[in-house]
């Protein structure tokens, strides 16, 4: 009876063990609105418990993994932009992983290569958004916006995702030149923020006319306020887009679960919540809302290839800071 008893322990300990596992997802504050049903629906689902640590911008995820290289202490990462995410890939912070609906990403100009280490969740172009009842008269160019003082709010481009891919994109435009306009457009700037939401909250209060932000924001501004009240434009010079990835982390002790965690993020109910909460365009098709008719279509893209920008960040980012500081 003792020896069947004990068996009986020790089987309820092993199926106790093996049934309960557990996740860190790293990511940023803008994406914590994943907490309130996304995050339920996938432990229900899958019997997973997640914990979703918010680590301020995109920046600070890529911060957070170079420090943990040799410990981990995350499982999934969710949020680096194509920039952050290739300095991600080239650090070996990344574990290839397959999720079993990764076909539906249907658009391969969203992949990130190599492939199987990072996957796109969204994706969307950056632009200036600007109050029209402050600011009537908007600028069109780069060029113009260098003559509105202390009228722009931006992000800094060594924390914020947002921040770093509106310098690559004046870069982008710009090349050799990308110093010059920068010189020319700091009295133009009111504001250098840690990231997207505090910048939006500025711009909210009134503390700018204008904002560097996205292109989508036209289809916010007619979500919430049922008006354009919000406007948005891109530069003539053309647009940039900034695409988000999500992916394991190299030495996760839950691979296995960190890959259904992928999963969950391209499959529909995940996708189709994008559009209204991340404003963003999801990377796999779904039904958009009838706001995104006031997205500001952006179809001539200036771009920088991956190496180019691995090989300069950190010098154009000293750069910045010697103009800026």
């Amino acid at each position: 009876m003792n020896r069947y008893r004990q068996f009986c322990v020790i089987l309820f300990l092993c199926v106790g063990i093996a049934g309960f596992s557990a996740i860190r997802v790293y990511t940023y504050e803008s994406l914590n609105w994943l907490n309130e049903s996304l995050i339920p629906l996938f432990e229900q689902q899958t019997g997973i418990e997640v914990t979703l640590v918010s680590l301020g911008d995109a920046g600070n995820i890529l911060s957070r993994l170079l420090l943990e290289k040799r410990h981990p202490q995350s499982d999934v990462v969710m949020g680096l932009d194509q920039t952050l995410a290739y300095r991600a890939f080239t650090e070996s912070l990344l574990e290839p992983v397959d999720p079993q609906n990764a076909g539906r990403i249907v658009d391969r100009s969203l992949d990130f290569e190599p492939g199987g280490y990072l996957y796109p969740f969204d994706y969307g172009a950056l632009a200036i958004i600007y109050d029209p009842e402050r600011l009537p008269l908007p600028p069109s160019s780069f060029r113009e916006m260098t003559a509105y003082p202390k009228s722009l709010l931006i992000q800094d481009p060594r924390n914020s995702s947002t921040g770093l891919s509106f310098l690559l994109w004046t870069i982008a435009v710009y090349r050799e030149e990308w110093k010059a306009f920068w010189e020319a457009l700091q009295p133009a700037i009111l504001t250098v923020t840690s990231g997207w939401s505090e910048g939006f909250a500025k711009f909210e209060a009134g503390e700018a006319p204008m904002m560097v932000s996205y292109a989508t924001d036209g289809a916010y501004s007619y979500h919430y306020y049922g008006s354009d009240r919000y406007k948005a434009f891109v530069p003539e010079e053309g647009a940039f887009l900034q695409i988000e990835y999500v992916g394991v982390t190299k030495g996760s002790s839950n691979r296995e679960e960190a890959r259904q965690f992928v999963e969950f993020v391209l499959s529909e109910e995940v996708q189709k919540e994008l559009p209204l909460n991340q404003w963003m365009f999801p990377a796999t098709p779904v039904e958009m809302p009838e706001a995104y008719a006031y997205a500001v279509n952006a179809p001539l893209h200036v771009t920088l290839s991956q190496a180019e920008v691995s090989e300069n960040l950190d010098l154009w980012l000293s750069e910045w800071e010697e103009i800026m500081y």
